[in-house]
């Protein structure tokens, strides 16, 4: 057995499940020439995408792939240029050099994640970020395209809004703009109301860009508030740019309830992505939109947002992007620590990343502990589950709904509302159709609280 198998836990796995971590594992942490690299080590690898940006970037100012005026602005040898241009891993300030020698903004952005070979340690503040399957290449591959349109859906805390800043790096490298537009910072009166709603997105849109938010001079009282937005867009934000604008709007499902307004807004948004393909201005537009929940509400099957562009659903993290993250925050764990936490709390990024920031404090606590107290009022998610307990507290129906769930020895079916808000929240996953806690420690914690 190999050295590295052992140190990572996998001799307790059975023979094809040792195969398939052990094949991640080397090629993760091997090198292209095939010399062992530490998992500590922070060296980086271009992505292809990254690639052609930085080809793009080069071009316009006149070098070679090798040039020495390249290799002497980033102060590393012109060999370590040609091991960047092989997509071999360097070390990461020698690749965060290069990339900026040439201009890119975001260096993060060029970097193929899934080659990145981490240190032990890490600086405070520092965000870690795990890829899962193929799901980043898809949508930065899909942004690039003229009209573009990207639904990411996710239960809340599950990493949609750091898949839209990760999609922002890499546009931003592409010489596109971006704005976020999070509709969980607009006022109800606003979510309410369809004009001040779309006023609310426009100056919001040029106050991120410098733009002058001459609102006033465009909006038409005697047209519809859709046509004025669509023209605000176009004539104040799009045609003052010289490349694409990425927009990316966050919980969208925060407009659900509003069912008027939602049904307008919705149909704004799949008439810029339809109207892109043929109607130059809006090309440059590229649209990012995040929900929590299912659309549980009615809309027109020609007008909807929901069944159009590229559909990203968020998966939690596997056993294996657990160990991974666990060594980013420097634990030195094998799989039976990994399976231990995954018992509890599953694959559920946030759940996770909670227990590896206190685990990695000063603070005397091991994971044994953490477990023991997970579901009490003294353990590492308290304040978590406060806010869930919470928002259940405003909805007595959703709450003896979720008691149901807990109770159940197994899988239950729920009415289509319930579920939709049970999932938004994040406390159910689907097992063949029906609802059961999405891991132990909600079952554990609601269980107490709600006999």
């Amino acid at each position: 057995m190999q050295i590295w198998e052992m140190i990572f836990g996998l001799a307790s796995l059975n023979k094809a499940e040792r195969s398939r971590s052990a094949c991640f594992l080397r090629d993760r942490y091997t090198s292209i020439d095939g010399n062992n690299v530490s998992p500590f080590d922070m060296s980086v690898k271009a992505s292809e995408q990254g690639l052609e940006i930085v080809d793009s970037l080069r071009r316009k100012k006149g070098w070679s792939k090798s040039a020495v005026i390249w290799a002497n602005s980033a102060m590393v040898a012109q060999s370590t240029l040609k091991r960047f241009w092989r997509k071999e891993a360097i070390k990461e300030k020698s690749f965060k050099a290069i990339c900026q020698a040439v201009g890119v903004r975001k260096w993060q952005g060029i970097a193929d994640v899934q080659g990145i070979h981490f240190q032990r340690t890490r600086d405070p503040g520092t965000v870690i970020y795990i890829e899962r399957s193929n799901v980043e290449i898809r949508c930065l591959k899909e942004v690039r395209r003229p009209g573009s349109l990207i639904r990411i859906k996710a239960p809340r805390k599950m990493g949609k809004t750091q898949l839209m800043q990760k999609i922002f790096d890499y546009a931003e490298n592409g010489e596109c703009q971006t704005v976020p537009f999070n509709l969980l910072q607009v006022e109800t009166a606003d979510l309410s109301n369809l004009d001040r709603l779309l006023q609310s997105l426009c100056r919001c849109t040029s106050r991120r860009l410098g733009l002058d938010s001459n609102i006033t001079e465009v909006w038409d009282p005697e047209d519809t508030s859709n046509n004025n937005c669509t023209a605000y867009l176009e004539k104040n934000v799009l045609s003052k740019l010289e490349g694409p604008l990425v927009l990316g709007l966050d919980n969208v499902d925060q407009i659900f309830p509003h069912q008027a307004v939602a049904s307008d807004f919705f149909r704004l948004l799949r008439s810029w992505h339809e109207e892109a393909k043929t109607f130059e201005p809006l090309k440059k537009l590229r649209l990012v939109v995040s929900h929590s929940t299912e659309v549980y509400i009615p809309l027109n099957i020609d007008h909807s947002p929901f069944n159009v562009g590229l559909s990203i659903e968020l998966p939690e993290f596997t056993t294996l992007e657990t160990l991974n993250f666990a060594q980013q925050y420097g634990l030195d764990w094998q799989m039976t620590e990994v399976e231990e936490l995954r018992a509890l709390v599953g694959g559920h990024p946030y759940l996770i990343q909670q227990a590896f920031e206190v685990l990695t404090q000063e603070s005397g606590y091991s994971l044994t502990e953490l477990i023991k107290m997970a579901s009490t009022n003294s353990g590492i998610y308290r304040n978590h589950l406060g806010a869930l307990k919470a928002d259940l507290q405003q909805d007595s129906q959703l709450m003896e709904t979720m008691a149901m769930v807990v109770k159940a020895t197994n899988a239950v079916r729920l009415n289509s509302e319930d579920a939709f808000k049970l999932h938004s929240l994040g406390l159910i996953q689907w097992h063949q159709g029906k609802a059961e806690p999405r891991c132990l420690l909600y079952r554990l914690y609601f269980g107490e609280y709600l006999q």
